[in-house]
């Protein structure tokens, strides 16, 4: 048999064995045999600021290749082997673009170029800071539609009505587009510099609370807002603008009533698009692996919409709504009016968030499958510098695009340099082309973004997978989904982080609680409700939680031990001193007795001393001389005198036998307790003192507490609080159940006992 020295035991391959031997160890032994460190230096904060702006050249050169890592791989790029990939990712992504930059625009609320402008300049800034080779940022629908409600909130059409001919009233649409254009760089400015400051002090953690249930939730009520915006100019009406919470479904019933009233050349316009839009996306998803590339379908619609808009003029014929003036060229950069920061902040904090989230989960996804590593501060600061500079170039808010992400990894692309090409694409669009684009209808680009939704709803497939997997995971979806559709979107969002925490809390506040046993044969203790093998140990009880202790639960943990133990200390404590009480009582009474014992052995004794002397005085004259020689006459009843001796005797006898009785009753019962702490990374006040009264409690009724598998934090913070003293010492700790099983037995001299017998073998000294 082959084996292989492992530290102190064998390994055994072929058949997974392993054998160690070693002494039993406590805390105390612990630190002496492995030498625990009871210092360990750490940086002072001083320090960690002096290193960091320390000018050494090396130190300067670590420090921008980490704040831009495009440094870090563009000088290593390899065009024989990823320019090809990347040209025609760029170009797909860049065609792609165009389309989804023009509808996202209805969606924020800004006139379509402005969708252009944010599908330009941000891309190149996150080639820049992005450490994510495959995602797409640029126009993304849920943030879309975020920074479109802020804007229609503080740029209303009622305030741009004035007076038309004939009493009626017009829209001033010039002046409400600059001014949700002005509200829209201003909550996207503010945007990234939540993004810059999170970055700065690494809080890319905070993505963390976002759990996935939640962020696919509130896309999908998101995109629920997304739908029924677009119905407006799908059907060509004019509804009322509704705020504040239930808006969707004021906007429902508004809608509803508008139907009568619907515009058929735009309905037309709507179901002819969406007709060719679903089956050409179908034959993509079927044939994908056929296609050297998706057919631009969305590109192919505005193109084609455009010309029959343009030949047939169904503006002027038929009252169609259309694109109306794009300028050609770039807007020159401004500061946006940060007047509006104080009515958008919760807004801005709101999309800097989720944002960030859609983007990292997607970028973390793309870094799993293809082996290499994102920075998660750095994309938050990557997203942040986007918008900031965004801001100034009246974009709106950006994230990672998943449809956009997919096609930019499925046709070859490997770096960002795909990114660079969509980019000028969009920019030769810009320069050129954007100007053949303003009769295109607005009700093609609802199309298009009512079809790119898809994904969005697809999403719904998560409840029946999770109704079988985590019904939390459950509830938490369907209320995030909920909140986002009747609360809107930011409120929705407040409400579904809160709730996903309080099911955190509440999961940690009712844990599991559970009584361990020794699987036959092993030192494995597993739950005895769950395993048949797992067999409790006479006398010992090894209770778990399976959630970490803390101020909140630790009177649960309580409560949850002594129902677990069986072991009811106040009945015992109370019974323990009636028994005290009943001996204090018996010991007065034996010593009253005893000396009543002691007056009456004397009196006794002089009876006796006067009784043989009178005996005497007779026998003298009792003589009876005969033939067979002297008989003597003796009064035998008064020879029997008082033996105090034997009763003692007696008394000590059954005082034995009851304190014989009283000790195997004792043994019956648990004499030992190991709290099983391997959860437990922590310790904070309150559980200190619960932990200490654990302890005194079931000492008081003669039952030993242990703590088993704590982790070394946790002893360091047990000792600073002042935990351990003469009755409570390192010795009642333990790195393993196992190792404070053995010593309990040692303890109790079961060593040599049938159950023992069974243990592995134990070295003592």
């Amino acid at each position: 048999m082959n084996r292989k020295r492992t530290g102190m035991g064998f390994s055994e391959h072929a058949g997974a064995k392993f054998c160690v031997e070693r002494i039993i160890l406590d805390e105390l032994k612990l630190e002496e045999v492995a030498q625990r460190q009871t210092e360990i230096h750490r940086p002072s904060i001083k320090q960690k600021i002096c290193d960091s702006i320390r000018c050494s050249v090396g130190q300067w050169k670590i420090w921008i290749v980490t704040w831009i890592p495009v440094l870090s791989w563009i000088p290593r790029y390899s065009v024989q082997e990823n320019g090809l990939g990347d040209l025609v990712s760029g170009v797909s992504v860049g065609i792609m673009h165009l389309p989804q930059g023009m509808a996202y625009a209805l969606l924020a609320s800004v006139p379509p170029v402005f969708g252009l402008y944010t599908s330009f300049y941000p891309v190149l800034v996150y080639f820049i800071f992005g450490t994510s080779k495959h995602v797409s940022i640029g126009t993304f629908a849920v943030i879309s539609i975020m920074i479109g409600s802020v804007s229609e909130r503080l740029a209303p059409e009622d305030h741009f009505l004035t007076n038309g001919t004939n009493g009626s009233f017009v829209m001033d649409t010039e002046a409400r587009d600059v001014q949700r254009v002005k509200v829209a760089a201003a909550t996207t400015l503010l945007c990234g510099i939540f993004q810059v400051l999170l970055g700065l002090v690494r809080f890319g953690f905070v993505v963390t609370y976002l759990s996935e249930p939640l962020v696919r939730g509130y896309t999908t009520g998101a995109a629920t807002h997304v739908i029924i915006s677009q119905l407006k100019y799908m059907l060509g009406v004019s509804p009322r603008r509704f705020t504040g919470p239930l808006q969707l479904l004021y906007t429902l019933v508004e809608l509803g009533s508008l139907l009568p009233q619907t515009h058929i050349p735009t309905l037309v316009i709507s179901l002819v698009a969406l007709t060719a839009l679903v089956i050409v996306k179908e034959i993509n998803s079927c044939c994908r692996h056929k296609l050297l590339l998706p057919v631009p379908i969305e590109l192919m619609l505005i193109i084609a919409g455009t010309l029959v808009s343009h030949y047939t003029d169904l503006k002027a014929v038929n009252g169609v709504d259309v694109v109306g003036k794009i300028p050609s060229g770039l807007v020159p950069p401004r500061v946006p009016e940060v007047g509006f920061f104080s009515s958008v902040v919760g807004d801005a904090f709101a999309v800097a968030v989720v944002g960030y989230a859609i983007s990292i989960s997607l970028g973390k996804t793309f870094a799993l499958k293809y082996g290499y590593k994102v920075d998660s501060n750095q994309e938050l600061l990557a997203l942040g510098f986007s918008n900031v500079i965004g801001g100034f170039f009246q974009c709106y808010s950006v994230t990672s695009s998943l449809s956009r992400s997919l096609v930019q990894e499925s046709t070859g692309g490997k770096t960002q340099v795909a990114g660079v090409i969509s980019a000028v694409i969009v920019l030769i669009t810009v320069l050129k082309l954007g100007s053949l684009f303003e009769e295109l209808p607005t009700a093609v680009l609802s199309t298009i973004v009512f079809v790119n939704l898809k994904g969005m709803f697809m999403q719904c497939q998560d409840i029946p997978a999770l109704w079988k997997s985590n019904s939390v995971d459950l509830l938490v979806w369907l209320v995030t989904f909920l909140c986002t559709v009747l609360l809107n979107l930011d409120l929705g969002l407040a409400a579904s982080i809160i709730f996903t925490l309080l099911t955190v809390i509440f999961r940690t506040q009712r844990p599991s609680y559970s009584l361990l046993g020794r699987v036959p044969d092993t030192e494995l203790y597993l739950e005895t409700e769950s395993y048949k093998e797992a067999k409790a140990i006479p006398g010992i009880t090894i209770f778990r939680s399976s959630a970490m202790l803390h101020y909140a639960n630790v009177e649960l943990y309580q409560e949850a031990l002594l129902e677990k133990s069986g072991i009811n200390v106040p009945e015992l404590k109370k019974r323990k001193e009636e028994e005290k009480e009943k001996k204090r009582q018996q010991k007065e009474k034996d010593k009253q007795t005893g000396v009543l014992r002691v007056l009456a052995n004397r009196l006794l004794v002089s009876m006796k001393n006067v009784s043989e002397s009178v005996h005497r005085q007779r026998t003298d004259h009792e003589h009876i001389i005969n033939d067979n020689g002297i008989a003597t006459v003796s009064h035998g009843n008064m020879n029997r005198g008082f033996q105090p001796e034997q009763d003692s005797e007696e008394e000590e006898r059954d005082n034995t036998e009851t304190h014989s009785s009283s000790c195997d009753n004792v043994e019956e019962h648990t004499h030992s307790i190991i709290l099983d702490f391997t959860p437990v990374s922590f310790i904070d006040t309150v559980t200190l003192k619960t932990l200490k009264n654990i302890f005194q409690n079931f000492a008081e009724v003669d039952v030993t507490v242990y703590i088993a598998g704590s982790q070394v934090c946790v002893v360091q913070q047990l000792e600073r609080g002042g935990f351990f003293s003469e009755s409570v010492s390192k010795g009642r700790l333990f790195p393993s159940i196992h190792d404070a099983v053995l010593h309990c037995l040692c303890l109790r001299d079961l060593s040599c006992s049938e159950f023992a017998l069974e243990m592995p073998r134990v070295t003592r000294f």
